[in-house]
């Protein structure tokens, strides 16, 4: 009744530790990783960085507006006249008179006024000084008065004919784009191939605890019974001694196991996000199922998933296009260019009226056409080392094409090496366990000693140890087929 009592408060004090922990599958793991992956966010980002550049290269059809304005002074005005005509016109009258007065033409002149009635001699300086008045009055209408001076203009420029630059551009801008999305994917099957990793390895590990744990109730078992045997003398001290020995491995490697799973719990946490001491059991090692690899589950990636293309053939072939693409861009400044040109002109004071103090303006538009001429061969040794960068980008493709095809063989032989590896384990369990099941009554019918019960013991754990590396193997072998066909974020 005692023990009864006993057991019943170790289980009433296990079950709120056993519902605070999470039961995670393989597909939330993955889940959790996706969300919570920081390279796969950075990489999300340029998918935003890449789709704003796209649209940036779009702009370049448009027409383009600019606007510049500025005020200047200046210490002088622009002036027409210069400093002789302008003294000329001002002693415009003066020098007249002063010709007319030693020419035949003034003492004619003098002679009309004096039989008129008027004096030559009030006449002519009145007249200088009007001519005079008149000369000045033509300079200052010829003032620009330009030294404090407003001006501006408003220019459209719409783009023709650019060499095929701007198709170019916004075509490695659609690249581009393409890039960032396979990006997603790569970093994606690299972030759910870690997990899967780190997920299997926190199962195997989990049953080779369990398997250490039955192990060491065997040699414990066995330690047991020797002792009980040398106490009524039909065991020697060096048999117990010797079983001692292996209940202490047996012990160490418990500890080795458990410091190992602490371990990859600790990393299958930080890849999924989680804080490193967060308890959680998966659904694959929980005690009650076990894990146990079906069947039907053996070399599913042998035939799933064919032609599919790898994420980084995807990125070399971008990687072409985009040097392509380049060869049109080192082509273009060297093509003619051809665009319209139109805008709108003012200024203050307006030199389209005569320098009148008001703002005014004039509308313009015409075609701009730019043709080079001569370089030096710039341009062709520019665009033959830009082939010469495709030709360096598709080889690169090739190879690794080759590579992948040579990775992708040898996944397939992995998957199906470690499928004939798990039968093979199977098989030994079958006898292990025989050969355990005959030593164990073999030593107690007193024909075989205790040496040969450990090596029995000795055995099948091997032959378990060998059966869950074997499953594991199987599980990853095909994790890695599909990542090297390029689709293991694609259901099968």
């Amino acid at each position: 009744m005692k023990k009864i009592l006993i057991t019943l408060c170790v289980l009433l004090g296990a079950m709120p530790q056993s519902k605070a922990q999470r039961v995670l599958s393989l597909d939330s793991c993955r889940q959790m990783a996706l969300q919570g992956n920081k390279q796969l966010a950075a990489t999300r980002l340029g998918q935003d960085l890449a789709r704003d550049v796209k649209k940036a290269a779009r702009t370049k059809y448009l027409p383009k507006v600019d606007a510049l304005g500025g005020y200047s002074y200046m210490s002088k005005e622009v002036s027409i006249l210069n400093n002789d005509q302008k003294s000329a016109l001002s002693n415009l009258g003066t020098n007249a008179v002063s010709g007319l007065s030693t020419s035949p033409l003034g003492t004619q002149l003098a002679t009309i006024l004096t039989s008129l009635g008027m004096n030559p001699a009030q006449v002519m300086p009145a007249a200088a000084a009007a001519l005079n008045q008149t000369g000045a009055n033509v300079v200052d209408a010829f003032r620009t008065d330009t030294r404090s001076m407003w001006a501006g203009t408003i220019q459209v420029r719409q783009p023709i004919y650019m060499g095929g630059a701007i198709r170019a551009a916004n075509r490695m801008a659609e690249i581009g784009q393409t890039v960032a999305d396979t990006r997603i994917d790569l970093q994606t099957q690299e972030t759910l191939y870690d997990i899967d990793k780190a997920y299997w390895l926190v199962v195997s590990l989990r049953q080779k605890q369990r398997l250490a744990e039955s192990y060491r109730d065997l040699v414990g078992h066995l330690d047991e019974d020797v002792h009980k045997m040398i106490g009524e003398g039909v065991a020697t001290r060096a048999d117990g001694l010797k079983v001692d020995v292996r209940v202490n491995e047996a012990d160490m490697k418990i500890t080795e196991v458990e410091n190992g799973l602490a371990l990859s719990r600790m990393l299958l946490c930080q890849l999924c996000g989680m804080p490193l001491n967060t308890e959680f059991t998966l659904e694959d090692e929980r005690e009650n199922e076990g894990f146990r690899m079906k069947d039907e589950e053996l070399g599913n990636g042998l035939a799933s998933s064919e032609g599919a293309v790898r994420p980084e053939l995807q990125l070399l072939e971008n990687a072409v296009e985009i040097s392509r693409q380049t060869e049109k861009l080192a082509m273009a400044p060297y093509l003619p260019h051809v665009g319209v040109v139109g805008g709108y002109t003012f200024s203050n004071p307006n030199v389209f009226n005569g320098f009148e103090q008001k703002v005014g303006g004039v509308w313009n538009v015409g075609v701009m056409v730019h043709v080079p001429v001569w370089n030096w061969m710039e341009g062709k040794f520019k665009v033959r080392a830009a082939r010469t960068a495709t030709a360096m980008a598709r080889m690169t493709l090739d190879e690794t094409r080759e590579k992948i095809d040579l990775q992708v063989a040898q996944s397939r032989f992995k998957v199906t090496e470690a499928r004939k590896k798990l039968e093979r384990a199977r098989k030994d369990i079958e006898s292990a366990e025989e050969n355990l099941r005959c030593a164990n009554a073999g030593f107690h019918e007193g024909v075989m000693d205790a040496t040969t019960v450990m090596q029995a013991q000795t055995a099948w754990q091997q032959a378990q140890s060998q059966k869950i590396d074997a499953e594991i193997d199987v599980k990853m072998a095909d994790v890695a087929l599909r990542k090297a066909l390029g689709t293991l974020g694609i259901d099968k």
